[in-house]
């Protein structure tokens, strides 16, 4: 009984999703499972048609709606800049060429990490992740907010469409729903946690039939998805509250997928992390968390220094506890030269000497810590970060990060030919304990970088991939369901071109495939890209055994002629 309700309520929940970000660009390939959302209200086929027109440009919205507050924020500090230079140019030149000095002084030293004691950790937690919300009205925006956080920073989400912004009161919930979800709120606020979460299950079955807004044939995907994104967040804190981080995480995910600009989603999934000890992932969703209430127009000072407190205490906590590499951050703010980043290894070596088989600069994307981070000054105080590893293997990996736009991490030596599943759980141990690690622990404090855009997801969709082929479906799911919430939060994070765009959707659109356990006559987008992948390391392989094999023949040649001109001499 209990396995046949948490079907249907995946199914809601995938269904919403398909609903918000079904691709645009790939109509043809996609396009034929919208007649079918956005749930199992049985409506005219008008209605589905138009409705469906309309859920495909959610996502496009959601980019230009994002374009637009970045615009914005830009061209405040833009104006403020301006004012500042008018006031005094040459004494604002003056304090700029002194701050480049002295943090050129300071590139040979590293940054320190304070210790954050546990207590810390947990009154963020209680002020910030298990925080009532029983004032948010789920999440909808209201009418005259363009999509920011109010100034209590509870009630962020995206800009309501234009069919929305002219309504003059939110959407009425369904009184059934309500009656389920005002019960459920009850049980939690009385700590009855088992039973709130048993409630809010059942209110996602009552989305699953259609009850969700008083009038379901006028209601738009963006605000099923912010009922559906309250449920979920709300299921996370319950089990959150239960001690079952486990149980949380998928709800954590589909709740970012749901609503991305909802920086308390970020939140609460960054807290799941923690219970589950990945804190790298912990410190990269607190981050994100940041990152979303300033965008969003969060103004309260120590709501974002709560936030910062617990993205500084995740990365202190996934330092301490790696064992395969050692970490430093360098502040600098002129540009990254050679002569620098050999001046920042030599500094390494000496700080770190159980770690330099392999040494690691990332220059593919500049690095932002709590301790300095604003992102009102555009751009905030940035780090270069240097890996050391005390295995070469380890490490070796990292060279195709900075040669490659999107790299596949493999050992397979024959391309053309399947895997088998000796290989396949050699890999997956490979990329879930060696690669992803690491990975994660670059990306928690590096926003967005220099890198593709879906760079850092792709990773996660392959070893989905690796999970798949060992039947391992729960865990395939979750990582399906974490990638899907990156994907959704990227538009955010960085400005991505056409052909991301188109990348990106497709990737989101096959994800939603493989929740659902739909077959396609083509392959997984991210399999493709492996496929390629593989092919292109073993072009790379060949060249290498070719220059390889042509400087030996060299070497050769020279020693046979050495000593053809040693035997005429000596005759």
């Amino acid at each position: 009984m209990d396995s046949g309700k948490s079907r249907n309520v995946e199914t809601t929940v995938r269904r919403v999703y398909r609903d918000l970000l079904t691709p645009k660009m790939n109509a043809s390939k996609k396009m034929s499972t919208l007649p079918n959302s956005p749930t199992s209200l049985e409506v005219s086929p008008e209605i589905r048609k138009s409705s469906g027109e309309k859920q495909t440009e959610i996502t496009a919205e959601r980019v230009k709606l994002t374009k637009g507050i970045r615009e914005k924020q830009s061209n405040e500090s833009e104006k403020v800049t301006l004012k500042r230079k008018a006031e005094g140019e040459e004494k604002l030149a003056g304090r700029k060429e002194a701050k480049i000095m002295e943090l050129d002084n300071q590139l040979v030293t590293t940054v320190p990490l304070p210790h954050i004691p546990l207590k810390n950790i947990m009154d963020v937690e209680m002020k910030l992740v298990y925080v009532d919300e029983e004032d948010v009205s789920y999440e909808f925006a209201q009418p005259h907010m363009c999509a920011a956080l109010q100034t209590t920073g509870q009630t962020a989400t995206m800009m309501p469409p234009e069919s929305a912004q002219n309504l003059t009161a939110l959407p009425q919930i369904d009184k059934w729903l309500q009656v389920a979800l005002k019960d459920a709120s009850t049980c939690y606020r009385q700590k009855k946690y088992a039973v709130a979460a048993g409630q809010f299950r059942t209110a996602l079955e009552l989305c699953s039939k259609g009850a969700v807004l008083g009038k379901p044939f006028d209601a738009h995907a963006e605000d099923i998805a912010s009922v559906a994104s309250f449920i979920e967040t709300k299921l996370v804190t319950c089990y959150l509250r239960m001690r079952k981080p486990d149980l949380a995480l998928n709800h954590a995910h589909r709740s970012i997928v749901l609503n991305p600009a909802y920086f308390r989603n970020h939140l609460r999934q960054a807290a799941v992390f923690r219970c589950l000890e990945r804190y790298s992932e912990a410190a990269r969703s607190a981050m994100i968390a940041d990152y979303m209430f300033w965008l969003c127009g969060g103004s309260e000072h120590c709501v974002s220094k709560l936030i910062k407190l617990y993205w500084q205490a995740m990365i202190e906590e996934a330092i301490t506890r790696a064992e395969a590499f050692s970490v430093m951050y360098t502040p600098f703010a002129t540009k990254i030269r050679a002569d620098k980043i050999e001046k920042v290894k030599e500094v390494f070596v000496k700080t770190h000497p159980a770690y330099v088989d392999c040494i690691y600069t990332d220059t593919q994307g500049l690095h932002v810590l709590p301790q300095t981070a604003d992102w009102s000054t555009f751009p905030p105080q940035q780090y270069l970060l240097t890996l050391g590893f005390k295995n070469k293997e380890d490490g070796k990996f990292l060279e195709k990060v900075s040669g490659r736009k999107l790299p596949t991490f493999t050992e397979h030596k024959t391309p053309f030919s399947l895997l088998t599943r000796e290989d396949t759980v050699r890999l997956m141990e490979t990329v879930g304990k060696r690669i992803l690690p690491v990975l994660d622990f670059i990306r928690s404090t590096q926003l967005n970088g220099n890198f593709h855009a879906c760079s850092g997801v792709m990773e996660k969709l392959h070893y989905a991939s690796l999970l798949s082929r060992l039947q391992r479906v729960k865990e395939q799911a979750q990582v399906i369901n974490q990638a899907m919430a990156e994907l959704a939060t990227v538009p955010y994070l960085q400005d991505i071109s056409q052909q991301e765009a188109e990348l990106l959707q497709s990737l989101m659109a096959d994800a939603m495939d493989t929740l659902e356990g739909r077959k396609s006559d083509k392959e997984r987008v991210w399999n493709t890209i492996q496929k390629v992948g593989r092919i292109e390391d073993f072009l790379y392989q060949l060249e290498d055994n070719f220059l390889k094999t042509k400087k030996l023949r060299t070497a050769r040649r020279q020693k046979t002629k050495m000593k053809r001109l040693q035997t005429v001499q000596q005759n």
